[in-house]
């Protein structure tokens, strides 16, 4: 009688002191999202106010600023579109191809070379930038669409091979032998049993690659020149010696973040399931 109480008493405080972790993180995200898409629609004088102002006349001159002229984003933002793309999406297929029979091999050491993929991911950025610019100053990549998209890849490839394997791991052997006792073939068994069941494994794994790639700053500056610079290099020239166009600037965060985030709530029902099946296990 006296643990049940005791634990029907901390019940309350218990989840008191989850919301308001809860309501903490939402604060620390949600705060800087809304204060830089306020700034995105403020005049040069109510974003640089000495007193923030929550109450203004919206304008879209800075939205307008970035479209058109000298400074127009929208090279940026097709290199960005397709460089995150396609390197997420080669990532994910051959990141899939692979992850499949690394999961099903029964080779000696697999584990050892599971954790060897890995590790090239979580090698620093300083650590490949040399050899890589060097290799691809070799070859003609710099300041190309398709270096840009071999240097995501670069990182993204690892992680997608590492985490579908642990998708697939979780994925009983027994329906793949059944389908193909029923006559499908290997390739058939996989892409009409194994995939669907991965579905938001596929789901995780490609989102997953999109953000890093679509986010990188490191790659695109090394990498990328003129014929090739993304979004977060266009948002870094608006940083000058003269000052910083902080109206600019919070238009082109913005245009950089909503898409992202869109995309998160559109397969959010598949990136959480994908994300609480246990991807990371040490099998």
């Amino acid at each position: 009688m006296s643990t049940g109480s005791a634990h029907q008493r901390s019940g309350p405080a218990s989840q008191l002191v989850v919301y308001a972790v809860v309501a903490v993180a939402l604060l620390w995200t949600l705060v800087p999202l809304v204060w830089m898409l306020m700034g995105s629609f403020k005049n040069s004088a109510d974003v640089t106010a000495k007193n923030p102002a929550f109450f203004f006349e919206p304008t879209l001159a800075n939205y307008r600023g970035l479209f058109g002229g000298a400074n127009d984003l929208v090279p940026y933002l097709w290199h960005s579109v397709v460089a995150a793309g396609v390197s997420a999406v080669l990532s994910l297929v051959l990141g899939t191809l692979a992850g499949y029979g690394l999961a099903r091999s029964a080779m000696r050491g697999k584990h050892h070379l599971s954790f060897w993929i890995i590790s090239t991911r979580m090698a620093p950025i300083a650590a490949v930038v040399l050899p890589l610019f060097l290799m691809f100053r070799l070859v003609g990549l710099i300041d190309t669409l398709p270096g840009l998209i071999l240097a995501y890849m670069s990182f993204n490839l690892p992680f997608a091979i590492w985490l579908m394997s642990a998708f697939f791991a979780d994925i009983p052997p027994s329906l793949e032998e059944s389908a193909m006792v029923a006559g499908c073939s290997r390739w058939q068994a996989f892409w009409h049993v194994v995939l669907p069941l991965s579905k938001a494994g596929l789901v995780t794994t490609g989102v997953l690659c999109l953000v890093f790639a679509w986010n990188d700053y490191a790659f695109a500056t090394v990498f990328a020149g003129p014929n090739s610079q993304t979004l977060p290099i266009a948002a870094s020239q608006l940083v000058t010696q003269t000052g910083i166009d902080w109206g600019q600037l919070s238009a082109i965060g913005t245009i950089v973040v909503l898409p992202m985030i869109l995309a998160g709530l559109a397969v959010r029902r598949w990136l959480v399931t994908g994300l609480t099946l246990g991807a990371v296990t040490g099998e």
